[in-house]
């Protein structure tokens, strides 16, 4: 099937063309004539790099020329920020949307396509964004997450919801592992797209002893250069001019291999060396440097610790050929596109909570596997196993090569998922009775499969149950109605639970303590918590001897672990408040700098709940509340507060000015261009004094572009 036989707009088709796009892949093919430009709704489960996201995008293009607007739905922020440069410049107005939760972002209509987590959809649902009823297609990319623990619900009930409100509206939900896509599909009242094929080849197989078995009883021979398997299998590959993905379980796991293939391979020239140089220059800690000196032999470890740029450096280096294995945790395999020749699944055992080791998902590994085989780069892809003995080898045939997918269940009848979800329906309006909420909850995939309706009218019930007793919702003669602080808790994007916690503590608490709000807020369920090491349990204690009276909560004669991870978190936060050095708390507290910004991240929007919650029940602690939103935010002491309102000043320069005798906007501008100039530069200097003869001393609104936590200059 030709590119220039399809209906697309012509800008579209040439850009394809140009770019050697002239005929569609045979799944691509199918997806066109199952009725792609025809309004129906799809369910496209095929191989990763088959080729979906241009089926999005051409009935995207083809929706817009119709006069529609399209929604493309992400699981993850970084995701969003790729597909967002690859739907730009191809002639639709597209923008990104992942930030605020208690925003109706109305300039987002503006646009023809807009890219944004299900989380920010969501919100944008309970903010009654009107654009939203505007849209004609709707893409639901890697549409298997529903099946998450964490998250799914939330993509269910976005679902759900869009399609009561936009009930003609087309569905393109994406997806490369489902072992159920039937009911899937036909909850989403959609043709079903399943193929096999893959543009490279993918030869799966298990490495034991010296030699790979594939799938199809071919034998490969690999020459062992080292005591170990899995680097000699990327020596193997890069011998041969490939690249490699090995995808372990831990983050310590990933650095210690990274460290081993950089010795491995010793590769030197001035392109890695430039990576390297770029990495160490902004490293604040010692993961950080680590990284550098693996980069510079042509070796990367990836994982949520590293800071947001060095994780951009490792992911460009590796695009372009230079960087040749990244050894990561499994979260490389969720969305990222980073494929190589060969995909190494070393570790397919991982810990949780109070099981023990246990073995990953079939679905888990068919992600990674994935991930195998360049298209136009590489004549095939291989996803290797490794055995541990020759018994092994055939288990490991069984359990993932040979196994199919798990099937894909809902995860909406969570009570504690629910509580938020049947608040939000009512303060929005899509339920105004009990029967309303239980029918709305009928169109969801959960009432799709026949799950056990009593079990979910039960959840139900008790939910409503709690959001009366806590005066979020009113039942007037069985109407249905969201109280101010309902409707609030709603727009602010919180679990009811953490509100009522929240507002419950704030109310009673007459005296404001940095580290009180800060535990209270890690206490919170919508607050991650960091692990506590046994090696932590003597500076949890020493605090609590030397501050307890700072708390806010009591501490219950029963305190556990999960006491422990909220102070550990709150600890952390307040060393970040107090402008404790990066390098130090990533020691202190075993973390590494993308840790830290995901807890600044996650604490900042907590801080701003609770400002407003104070708004309403404790107006005694709102200022002091707001200004901790704004150290959280800048990472600063209270004194800095006035220097940190300028553009261009953050932490680390707003202490220096601070230190040089320079402590409000006052002094600064006294000082003048030329003695700031010495202290800051004098080009930073010359940005400053244009803010302030501009009259510019506006608080800054949160950066959502910051790249990383050594950016707080």
């Amino acid at each position: 099937m030709e590119i220039a036989d399809l209906p697309l707009p012509g800008q579209l088709a040439a850009i394809y063309i140009e770019r050697g796009i002239r005929e569609l892949y045979p799944p691509q093919a199918a997806c066109v004539e199952a009725g792609l430009f025809s309004g129906k709704n799809l369910l496209i489960a095929i191989p990763t790099a088959s080729g979906k996201t241009l089926v999005a995008e051409m009935a995207m293009h083809q929706q817009v020329a119709k006069g529609g607007k399209c929604l493309y739905i992400v699981p993850l922020r970084a995701l969003a920020s790729e597909k967002f440069e690859e739907f730009s410049g191809k002639g639709l107005r597209v923008s990104i949307a992942t930030g605020d939760f208690d925003r109706r972002d109305e300039y987002l209509g503006r646009n023809d396509i807009i890219v944004a987590t299900s989380e920010k959809v969501d919100s944008l649902l309970r903010n009654q964004t009107p654009w939203l009823s505007e849209i004609s297609l709707l893409v639901l990319d890697e549409v298997h997450l529903i099946d998450d623990p964490s998250r799914g619900a939330t993509l269910e009930m976005v679902i759900t919801k869009l399609r009561h409100k936009n009930p003609g509206m087309q569905i393109i939900a994406l997806s490369a592992t489902i072992g159920n896509p039937e009911a899937l599909a036909g909850w989403l009242d959609a043709e079903l797209v399943e193929s096999d094929w893959r543009p490279v080849d993918l030869r799966e197989g298990v490495f034991f002893l010296d030699s790979i078995q594939f799938a199809d009883n071919t034998i490969r021979q690999i020459e062992r250069r080292s005591k170990y398997e899995d680097l000699d299998l990327v020596l193997d590959t890069v011998a041969e001019g490939g690249q490699c993905l090995v995808f372990v379980s831990s983050r310590k796991n990933a650095e210690a291999f990274a460290k081993r293939a950089a010795s491995g391979l010793k590769l030197a020239n001035p392109i890695l060396a430039g990576y390297a140089d770029r990495i160490r220059s902004n490293a604040t800690t010692d993961m950080g440097r680590a990284l550098a000196a693996c980069v510079a032999a042509g070796a990367a470890f990836h994982h949520a610790g590293l800071a947001r740029e060095e994780r951009q450096s490792v992911e460009q280096g590796f695009r372009e050929g230079h960087i040749k294995v990244i050894a990561s945790t499994p979260t490389l395999a969720a969305g990222l596109n980073l494929p190589a020749r060969r995909v190494i699944v070393r570790d397919y055992l991982r810990f949780n909570a109070g099981e023990g080791m246990v073995p990953i998902p079939v679905r888990e590994y068919r992600q990674m596997a994935g991930r195998a085989g360049r298209p136009r780069l590489d004549p095939y892809g291989e996803a290797i196993l490794i055995a541990k003995s020759e018994e092994m080898v055939d288990e490991l045939f069984d359990c993932y090569i040979e196994a199919p997918p798990e099937d894909v269940r809902s995860r909406c009848a969570d009570e504690a998922v629910l509580c938020t979800h049947i608040l939000s329906l009512i303060a929005t309006g899509f339920a105004r009775e009990r029967d309303e909420v239980k029918g709305f909850m009928d169109g969801t995939f959960y009432a799709h499969q026949g799950e056990n309706p009593l079990a979910l009218n039960r959840v139900i019930d008790r939910v409503l149950d709690f959001l009366l007793e806590v005066e979020m919702v009113t039942d007037v003669g069985g109407w249905l109605e969201a109280t101010d602080y309902g409707s609030l808790v709603s727009r602010l994007y919180i679990d009811p639970r953490s509100a009522e916690l929240i507002v419950t503590v704030m109310t009673g608490q007459k005296d404001y303590t940095d580290v009180g709000l800060l535990h209270l807020l890690c206490s919170t369920p919508d607050m991650p918590t960091l692990y506590v090491r046994r090696n932590d349990i003597h500076l949890l204690d020493r605090f609590l001897t030397e501050h307890l009276d700072e708390l806010w909560l009591e501490i219950p004669w029963n305190a556990g672990e999960e006491f422990e991870r909220s102070l550990k978190t709150a600890l952390l936060l307040a060393d970040w408040v107090n402008e404790t050095g990066e390098d130090l708390i990533c020691e202190r507290y075993n973390v590494g700098p993308g840790d830290i910004h995901g807890m600044v991240e996650s604490v900042t929007w907590l801080v701003h709940a609770a400002r407003r919650l104070a708004g309403l029940f404790a107006p005694h602690l709102v200022r002091p509340i707001e200004e901790m939103e704004l150290r959280v935010q800048h990472g600063v002491r209270r004194e800095l507060l006035q220097l940190i309102s300028l553009r261009g000043i953050g932490r680390v320069r707003a202490r220096r000015l601070f230190n040089n005798g320079i402590d409000s906007i006052d002094v600064l501008r006294a000082a003048g261009p030329e003695k700031v100039g010495k202290i800051l530069g004098m080009g930073i200097a010359a940005r400053i004094f244009e803010q302030l003869e501009g009259g510019s001393e506006e608080i800054k609104e949160p950066a959502e572009t910051q790249s990383t936590l050594s950016r707080f200059r």
